[in-house]
């Protein structure tokens, strides 16, 4: 049905007059209502070669005009029309963005009917027949058709990362509530055949999920350090260097070879305490060759000898130390004695000490072979070690620096030392001591998340509200690392099948534009980039768009933005994605909350939509002050 005119064509732009019998902003068309004439209402006009141009109304005139030229065609009303084009689209419903060909004057103009937006949005699913129930969900209510339910393709939606900007308040977790109930609202399915984790930062998911659509095998609920069945686990030998190195918040690059050797040696203790690999017999022989090559480093790098043995000192005092810390139940005792006569034979006899501590190194009788291959023990990623060791391995390290002439190594490694007591003992860190022990990275992906078990903890959701920054951001990144690196090393078929869904909340937490969190080569960028390869997608959602890192949200292919009115996050936003305009801006400063502008991938074309509202919600509701304030006291 034509209700006006195009009376003047721009770039970007058409005035429309309308015609005079249009009297009203609505219009019947086979028993349905369509609004039109009201901003963000779609309209079309037509080209020369017979699309149809999409066009969105931007603004409402009020024009008095008595031209004849106008009296002609029936456009002496008084109203006209800004429409903006989006797109083309032909009787198929193949649909375009941007314009080609544009109107010419006098074009008519008519009402996008119900059949045209089916076909432009979800063409497939419009034209099929049968069951199609597990190709979509319904997403929301549009704001530019009144009534009209907006569905998004399943397969557009999910094969690609997405991001879920939006202010506080705004609707964000109430969205992704929603679109997951969707999904496992479903009927007719026996398990999705894949996994779903959320990190939820701020403890609002659980009330979303925990109602008769799980079953315990479906839905997996951790909290770090709860003394419950929610418990959740994360091994610290899991780490690798890097992520070891961010926890220790290391400064300097020279720390890492430093840890590495105290990971190493670490490793050594746990093995040679192991009754299974080695005696006692190997293990004191090993420490006595140890000794020996930090005594040897000793005189290698003093020239006074009495120097020499003040320094020779010092380092035996410090390994007796050592050694009586270690475990009660092992026989510590030859090794002690070892080091008394060490200590003795080092004393200062002024005027008689040149050449003594060298005699002393030599005349010792160590088992070369025994020790080398104590020493040849090699950590692996994701192999066991004892953290107990830690403190010991790493007094052992900093000997042989200093052995070597590095004196200053106890101040370069101060924060890190520090970091490392914090580990050992803050309750924070006791979920990553736990005595639960897995044999690889894959036995416990296996155990915790379900991987390898399509029909097991579908939904897992982690609750890390009650944990600190550094811990959440290690948190996140060994979690993600691992299921990254389980995902690349699938090959064939098996790269698309069971994929895994990552939400990440509040994530500019842990995925900043900067270098100014503790893991500095961030897991999510490389995820951002090449997870979609190996069937591994993120699903970001943030407050702070400004913080985030560039290259995740540059790679996103949906993007859902709620309300946003701080200008920094805005001018952000538009920076990193080109085909951002200024309209938009508009839009979502306008919105409120629940709205969302959705455009990308899953979409033809950029849409309102006012989301469905979850059933039950997230815990994410604001405090009602006056019914808070004014509570009549009970008696």
């Amino acid at each position: 049905m034509n209700i006006g005119k195009v009376i003047s064509v721009e770039y970007d732009k058409f005035k429309v007059k309308l015609f005079h019998t249009t009297k009203n902003s609505t219009v019947n068309i086979g028993g349905q209502i369509y609004y039109f004439g009201n901003i963000g209402s779609y309209l079309k006009t037509n080209n020369a070669i017979g699309e149809s141009i999409l066009c969105e109304v931007v603004a409402v005139l009020d024009h008095n005009t008595d031209s004849k030229t106008y009296s002609n065609f029936n456009l002496d009303s008084s109203r006209e029309l800004i429409i903006k084009p989006i797109g083309t689209f032909n009787e198929l419903g193949v649909f375009n963005i941007g314009v080609g060909i544009f109107p010419s004057i006098y074009a008519d103009v008519s009402i996008v009917t119900i059949h045209d937006v089916k076909n432009i949005l979800s063409p497939k699913l419009y034209d099929k027949t049968g069951n199609y129930i597990h190709d979509s969900i319904e997403l929301g209510i549009s704001k530019n058709l009144i009534n009209y339910t907006v569905s998004v393709d399943i397969n557009s939606f999910f094969n690609i990362h997405t991001a879920i900007l939006g202010n506080s308040g705004s609707g964000k977790s109430n969205t992704i509530s929603h679109i997951f109930q969707q999904v496992f609202r479903k009927k007719d399915y026996s398990a999705i055949g894949g996994k779903i984790i959320m990190f939820d930062v701020n403890g609002e998911y659980k009330s979303a999920f925990s109602t008769n659509l799980f079953s315990d095998k479906t839905l997996k609920y951790y909290r770090p350090n709860s003394k419950d069945e929610s418990n959740f686990v994360l091994p610290y030998y899991l780490m690798n260097l890097d992520e070891w190195l961010a926890f220790l918040m290391t400064s300097d690059k020279t720390q890492k070879p430093f840890w590495d050797k105290v990971l190493q040696e670490c490793y050594k203790f746990y093995k040679m305490f192991d009754a299974s690999t080695s005696s006692q017999e190997d293990y004191s022989n090993y420490f006595k060759w140890k000794i020996r090559n930090i005594l040897s480093d000793v005189v290698s790098n003093i020239e006074s000898d009495t120097t020499k043995m003040t320094a020779a000192r010092g380092v035996i005092i410090k390994s007796r130390e050592i050694i009586t810390s270690l475990e009660k139940n092992f026989d510590h005792q030859d090794i002690i004695d070892f080091l008394d006569e060490a200590l003795e034979g080092t004393n200062i006899v002024y005027g008689n000490n040149d050449g003594r501590l060298s005699k002393f190194i030599t005349d010792l009788e160590i088992d070369e072979e025994n020790a080398q291959k104590i020493n040849d023990f090699k950590l692996t990623s994701g192999e066991f070690y004892d953290f107990k060791f830690l403190k010991i391995a790493t007094e052992l390290v900093l000997l042989e620096e200093e052995g070597k002439g590095n004196h200053r190594i106890r101040e370069f490694t101060s924060t890190m030392l520090t970091r490392l007591d914090y580990f050992l003992f803050n309750p924070d860190c006791a979920f990553m001591k736990s005595d639960t022990k897995f044999s690889n990275e894959k036995n416990y992906l296996e155990k915790v998340i379900g991987i390898g078990n399509n029909e097991e903890h579908q939904l897992i959701i982690i609750d890390t509200s009650e944990v600190g920054n550094d811990i959440l951001e290690l948190t996140t990144s060994v979690i993600s690392r691992l299921l990254f690196d389980y995902r690349k090393s699938q090959e064939g078929t098996k790269r698309r099948e069971a994929p895994i869904h990552l939400v990440l909340d509040e994530a500019h937490r842990y995925i900043k534009k900067d270098t100014e969190y503790i893991i500095k080569d961030n897991i999510f960028e490389r995820i951002a980039r090449e997870g979609r390869k190996f069937s591994f997608f993120l699903i970001i959602s943030s407050q702070r768009p400004s913080e985030l890192s560039q290259t995740v949200l540059s790679q996103c292919g949906n993007y859902l933005i709620h309300r946003i009115q701080n200008e920094i996050d805005m001018k952000y936003i538009y920076s990193v994605l080109p085909y951002f305009s200024d309209d938009y801006v508009a839009k979502i400063k306008q919105a409120v909350p629940g709205e969302v502008l959705i455009f990308g991938n899953c979409v033809p074309m950029p849409l309102q939509l006012k989301i469905i509202k979850p059933e039950p919600d997230p815990n994410s509701q604001n405090c009602v002050i006056n019914e808070q304030w004014f509570i009549e006291l009970k008696k």
